[in-house]
């Protein structure tokens, strides 16, 4: 595909993933993996594989296009529960995209076309099975006799061995029972709203009552035939949804889950195994969080540990939990290191940052010493030991003597993702992902007296002192995403972006992952000073040492935060960029959610953080070049954010660009909109900065 111009291939690969092997489980025992995998790098149909380890050969077991007599890639039979959930897992592929399975690893199910359909992972078979639809995140219980499954807010369950009808267990008007609330999938990572008991016989399940949120209706006005959206929405300083647990039985029998909701309104976390249930819950302010063990016979809870910050708790993946021996395992800050604490006693040495942990038995955690790179780590007796030393970025799951190791690095193309067993390289699944068509001319650096980790893109064969440069920084730029990372696959973009004849500088500054809690914290109240000042700050040191950077021409580009952050660049500092690209910012903190906004700027949003980090009241100072993008679909950062500063740009008489865009969400995943939005933000910024072609 080298004839086919990189925006279109970036977009039609899905920034090269479609066909990566994905989603992992191990066996118990190491027999067999479990995974998603599309048959190709532009095939967005995902289907279902094993890899049996001792043959080291891959079988599939379930393809959407035999099993389904529509198209796979259709997705108006979904329900709206489960396009809610890509958008807040920022799915962009179709078909299999999520499965669950028994804790053998015998049997899979999954959801296709809003129909439930089980796995058979040893014989290698798939079925659909009689429920009522359309279904969503269906569940098989522990012994592999039912199936739970939500279709529209109500909890259902169905038999796999015999013919009886399935049965509605927890259902109730104007609520939602099994599902995740809007902040719980989109900020905490839990995507989930009920969990099955270990013996089969009962539930935990979520009762959400949105009745109290407010309602935002997120029209098409291409199609004004068609009803808006109405979502509801916490916006920050308004009312969250009432969650509350029960425990529900097979025969429909419900218990309540005692805790203190009032105070600690946020269900974080569940895990439920043979160890028992435990509870992770957080107070709205997020300072505190408690760890709770509840008796499954009365609903009752006891707290098992209390963890406080005078800024924040982050939530950390994969904890809290159990190991085998029965001790609690979480994380906690301490000598500005995130660290593993086991029972009471931390396991992780200082200066190892924990990202997340992705296996209690054996105890696997994802960490990194040095921010640009993450490791994959074990802890055994006592003793923690890296697993993948080579430089890069690797990620794992294991089980058993079994461990799938997934890595990428600067040296090499795509992902790699190969099978060991008792530490010994036994075998490797294919990718079938398309090849990058270039090679980053990339150089990784820190900067200025934070030392912030800095990624220079020059033109390919660009030859240092031939020419300057025009500077086109690129930044995420905020909390809980990193851009500078060594991983070759992470500079493709910029680098098309360098071969258009820019230097491309990326930077991660104060509140981005990777470096200690004291940088993450060092945004509280502010969400506006400390990233632009560090922006700037990396700039100017990179210029300093690098004489091709021509810091008369610079513009700045992003999406979301680094929308925000492109926004307020021009706003704020016109001395320094000279044009920006704003790619769905939040313009008003006051817009957008409350477990997020309110984590950095505190639950009061008539205070003057919320002022002083939004760009509302900056709109009389632009002086530059704005190009403003938009998604009319996205209901994460509403389009309210672009036309209430457009319209505050307009009533002082600023000229600016607004580009919205019909139908897109806010992962922009249409083809035909991401390869072309690359091409237009770029002659915005050629004929900002007089550049001519």
């Amino acid at each position: 595909m080298t004839d086919v111009p990189f925006p279109v291939l970036q977009a039609r690969t899905a920034r090269f993933t479609l066909g990566r092997p994905r989603s992992f489980s191990v066996a118990p025992d190491g027999s067999r993996i479990a995974f998603l995998r599309s048959r190709g790098g532009t095939d967005r149909v995902n289907c279902l594989w094993v890899y049996d380890v001792a043959t080291r050969s891959e079988r599939l077991i379930a393809d959407p296009v035999v099993l389904l007599t529509s198209s796979p890639s259709d997705d108006e039979r979904l329900p709206a529960t489960e396009r809610a959930r890509r958008e807040r897992a920022r799915e962009q592929a179709g078909g299999i995209v999520a499965y669950a399975t028994d804790p053998a690893l015998s049997m899979a199910t999954f959801a296709l076309a809003g129909q439930v359909f089980v796995a058979d992972l040893v014989a290698g078979s798939a079925v659909a099975v009689d429920a009522r639809g359309p279904v969503f995140d269906p569940r098989i219980d522990p012994t592999c006799r039912r199936v739970a499954y939500v279709r529209s807010g109500t909890l259902r369950v169905a038999p796999l061995a015999s013919t009886a009808a399935d049965l509605e267990l927890a259902a109730e008007d104007g609520v939602s029972w099994g599902v995740a609330e809007f902040v719980a999938a989109e900020e905490m990572n839990r995507h989930r709203g009920f969990w099955w008991a270990p013996d089969g016989e009962s539930l935990l399940v979520a009762r959400v009552d949105e009745r109290s949120v407010e309602h935002w209706h997120i029209g098409d006005p291409a199609n004004p035939d068609r009803a808006p959206a109405t979502v509801a929405y916490p916006a920050a300083g308004t009312a969250n949804a009432d969650v509350s647990l029960w425990l529900v039985q097979v025969d429909g029998a419900r218990t309540e889950v005692d805790w203190d909701t009032s105070t600690f309104p946020y269900l974080v976390a569940v895990r439920w195994n043979d160890a028992g249930l435990l509870l992770q819950v957080a107070s709205r302010d997020q300072k505190t969080m408690q760890y709770l063990d509840i008796e499954t016979s009365s609903g009752s809870s006891t707290m098992l540990y209390e963890d406080r910050d005078e800024s924040w708790l982050e939530v950390v993946g994969g904890v809290p939990d159990r190991l085998p021996d029965g001790r609690l395992m979480r994380t906690i800050d301490v000598n500005d290191t995130r660290s593993i604490v086991v029972g009471d006693e931390v396991v992780t040495p200082v200066g190892l940052q924990v990202r997340a942990v992705v296996s209690s038995d054996p105890l696997l955690f994802i960490a990194s010493r040095e921010s640009t790179e993450q490791q994959l780590w074990s802890w055994d007796n006592g003793k923690c030991t890296c697993l993948t030393p080579e430089p890069g970025v690797h990620n794992g799951v294991g089980s058993g003597n079994v461990l799938v190791v997934t890595s990428t690095s600067l040296p090499t193309d795509g992902a790699r993702t190969i099978v060991r067993q008792n530490g010994l390289h036994v075998g490797e699944i294919t990718s079938y992902a398309e090849p990058a068509p270039f090679a980053p001319n990339i150089s990784i650096s820190r900067q200025g007296v934070r030392d912030l980790a800095t990624a220079l893109v020059l033109p390919s064969g660009f030859v240092a002192g031939s020419r300057k440069l025009p500077v086109l920084m690129d930044p995420y730029g905020g909390p809980h995403a990193q851009r500078v990372t060594a991983s070759r696959s992470a500079y493709l973009n910029a680098q098309w972006l360098a071969d258009q004849g820019f230097a491309v500088v990326i930077v991660d500054g104060r509140g981005s992952p990777g470096r200690g809690p004291a940088w993450e914290r060092a945004i509280a109240n502010d969400l506006a000073t400390p990233v632009l000042d560090d922006q700037i700050d990396a700039l100017h040191a990179l210029a300093a040492t690098n004489a091709d950077l021509d810091l008369s021409r610079v513009a700045i580009r992003g999406w979301s935060f680094g929308g925000y952050l492109a926004a307020l660049a021009v706003l704020r500092r016109p001395d320094v960029f000279h044009v920006g690209v704003a790619g769905a910012p939040v313009t008003d903190w006051r817009l957008y959610d409350t477990y997020y906004t309110e984590r950095y700027l505190g639950v009061d949003a008539s205070s003057s953080a919320y002022d002083r980090s939004s760009l509302i009241d900056d709109a009389p100072s632009l002086t530059r070049p704005l190009l403003i993008v938009h998604g009319l679909a996205d209901d994460n950062v509403v389009a309210a954010h672009t036309l209430r500063l457009s319209s505050a740009l307009l009533a002082a008489g600023r000229p600016h660009s607004v580009l919205p865009l019909s139908g897109v969400t806010h992962m922009t995943p249409q083809e035909v909109v991401a390869a072309n939005l690359l091409k237009l933000e770029v002659a915005f910024i050629r004929d900002a900065l007089g550049i001519v072609t």
